[in-house]
């Protein structure tokens, strides 16, 4: 153990209109353990209170609607069970002083069939399959082949998100974070990898930055722009996600939200989601200075690039993922300079409390 750190990861900030203790954040995870009609797992009160000193918890994917789902067993914010369900969890983290936001979440094509209500197939801007696998009852399956989004469905989907927003509220969310990265729905519609659609929502930068924009722009209008985040990955290859020219793309994408009005946090995946952060050459810093608000930074920061991220005035917080499913105290670990245990690969995704709420912390 090392003498104890007071650096400026450990000062409070406001994102939006959310107080946050610190500038360590937990990045969203999904963990496979929801139950039944894909309700969060009672365990999850546990294991989101357990980690309640982070600055704020970026709660794990959750979709916005049964066509959302890519996965097995991760949970949904779109019926009054899940709501029920979650508001005992957002209890929870409140009642450690906690704060705590939901990501919501729509994989697109990156699904299968069994996963989606009967006779459905996975929607996508356009009618091409992934070169990926899912998580099935069955285990890794490739992903199966989607079908496009018709125009008059889109008005639908952005409603989807919409009321995900207001349903993450009432179940005591602080406030939401909206998915656009890792090859997902909507950053599918933002990539000419993905997107070759000929309408308003394809073609031009401006065309597939337009689905992000108004999606976040119905959830603004639902519950204000101070509760509202957005995810980005401009360069990850996660989930086949690939663009021919992503500077200008992802420069334009954070314009257009910053116009939108002071959202509460854009969170950005530098590098390959999970892997190296210098995959493909980006310029990260005139990404930031595109936007006024809070800038969270993720992938391969360890505590002293954490630090020297916030003390240059670069990010605002750090988000951790892996860390800290092994150190549900992570913050006080970095405080203390205590060693990280080590996270069991085995247990990551599906099953009970092992590998979930088991891990110890340093009091004990």
């Amino acid at each position: 153990m090392t003498e104890s750190s007071d650096g400026q990861l450990f000062s409070p900030t406001r994102l939006g209109a959310i107080e946050v203790a610190n500038r360590v954040a937990m990045a969203p995870l999904t963990r496979n353990r929801a139950i039944h009609d894909r309700i969060p797992n009672p365990l999850a009160i546990q294991y989101y209170e357990q980690r309640a000193s982070a600055g704020l918890i970026i709660a794990e994917a959750t979709q916005i609607s049964p066509m959302g789902q890519g996965y097995l067993d991760t949970p949904g914010i779109y019926s009054q069970a899940q709501i029920d369900a979650w508001k005992k969890v957002t209890d929870a983290v409140h009642a450690r002083g906690g704060k705590i936001v939901l990501q919501l979440w729509h994989v697109g094509r990156i699904s299968h069939t069994s996963l989606l209500p009967e006779g459905e197939v996975p929607v996508a801007p356009s009618a091409l399959r992934a070169n990926t696998k899912t998580f099935t009852a069955k285990g890794f399956e490739e992903v199966s082949e989607p079908r496009a989004l018709r125009l008059d469905e889109i008005p639908g989907l952005i409603q989807d998100f919409r009321q995900a927003a207001r349903n993450a509220i009432t179940a005591g969310f602080d406030g939401v974070e909206v998915h656009a990265a890792n090859g997902y729905l909507i950053d599918q519609f933002l990539r000419d990898g993905s997107n070759q659609r000929t309408d308003e929502y394809g073609g031009s930068i401006e065309n597939r930055t337009r689905l992000l924009d108004e999606v976040v722009r119905a959830i603004v209008s639902e519950i204000g722009a101070e509760r509202t985040g957005v995810r980005l990955s401009p360069v990850t290859p996660a989930n086949d996600a690939a663009d021919s020219n992503p500077q200008p793309l992802f420069e334009r994408a954070v314009e257009r939200l910053d116009a939108i009005g002071p959202l509460a946090f854009i969170h950005v995946i530098e590098g390959a989601t999970g892997g190296p952060r210098d995959n493909i050459a980006f310029d990260y810093a005139a990404l930031r200075a595109k936007f006024t608000g809070a800038w969270i930074a993720n992938n391969g920061y360890d505590q002293a690039r954490a630090e020297a991220a916030v003390a240059s005035g670069y990010a605002d917080m750090v988000a951790f993922g892996r860390p800290f499913i092994a150190n549900p105290d992570l913050v006080e670990r970095f405080r203390l300079g205590v060693a990280l245990s080590e996270l069991d690969q085995d247990t990551l995704y599906g099953g009970g409390a092992q590998g979930y709420t088991d891990y110890p912390s340093v009091s004990g």
